[in-house]
């Protein structure tokens, strides 16, 4: 909240009172380095002290400043904010979440033509062979496998592993597809929150955040959405 400014007096004698600028009540706290804290930080939080911190940013609704971007809105907020994604206290996680924050973690991984598992980024095949990493559809089976949901390796077969669900009701973790005219979509991501994905969009590329609602290429790529589990 921003505090008023004091009215200006011009010529008004000293003697007449001036109103006091009310005091601006005393912001809450995050636990301490959480709110700037990245993936590894947010990482090496273990069990209750985890929760407790996801839990305190989301009651605050803190909103850190979004990093530079060589292209506008392909950020988001920090992945720790991002990772909140609407948590309350004492609610429990969903799939989806979990889902979305386990690739949140990954943000900055390269891009890998066929890399990807659902333990983690790998090798990829062809021209993603020297380099370890995920391409779009193994970030999505790789967050998913963290929530227990088992996915293909591939965005035609994950397109039709779980239940479309309309742009208007989109949740956390939904994979949202793109392009293929009306084939196999060629393209994956998962939902974050807010008209915003995160996604391994292509060579020489790495794992980023995009406001995908806003950027031409997507809005008229888009396919459709489908909740797994």
């Amino acid at each position: 909240m921003s505090v008023p400014t004091r009215p200006k007096t011009g010529g008004t004698p000293a003697t007449t009172p001036v109103p006091t600028a009310p005091t601006a009540p005393t912001a809450p706290t995050a636990p301490t380095g959480v709110a700037s804290a990245g993936p590894a930080a947010l990482a090496a939080l273990a069990g209750p002290a985890a929760l407790a911190a996801l839990a305190a940013l989301a009651a605050m609704a803190v909103l850190p400043a979004p990093a530079s971007a060589s292209v506008p809105g392909d950020t988001c907020p920090t992945a720790v904010a991002c990772a909140v994604i609407r948590l309350k206290p004492g609610a429990p996680t969903t799939k989806g979440a979990i889902a979305a924050a386990a690739a949140l973690g990954r943000l900055g991984t390269p891009f890998s033509w066929g890399g990807g598992s659902p333990s983690g980024p790998t090798r990829g095949i062809g021209r993603g062979a020297s380099t370890v990493g995920f391409d779009c559809s193994g970030l999505t089976l790789y967050a998913w496998a963290r929530a227990g949901v088992r996915l293909g390796h591939y965005t035609g077969s994950q397109f039709r592993q779980g239940r479309r669900v309309p742009l208007t009701a989109l949740r956390e973790g939904d994979l949202l597809f793109f392009g293929g005219g009306t084939g196999d979509p060629t393209h994956v991501g998962l939902y974050v929150r807010g008209g915003v994905m995160v996604h391994a969009p292509k060579t020489g590329d790495v794992v980023k955040t995009t406001r995908f609602l806003d950027n031409p290429y997507f809005r008229a790529t888009y396919r459709g959405a489908v909740r797994p589990g």
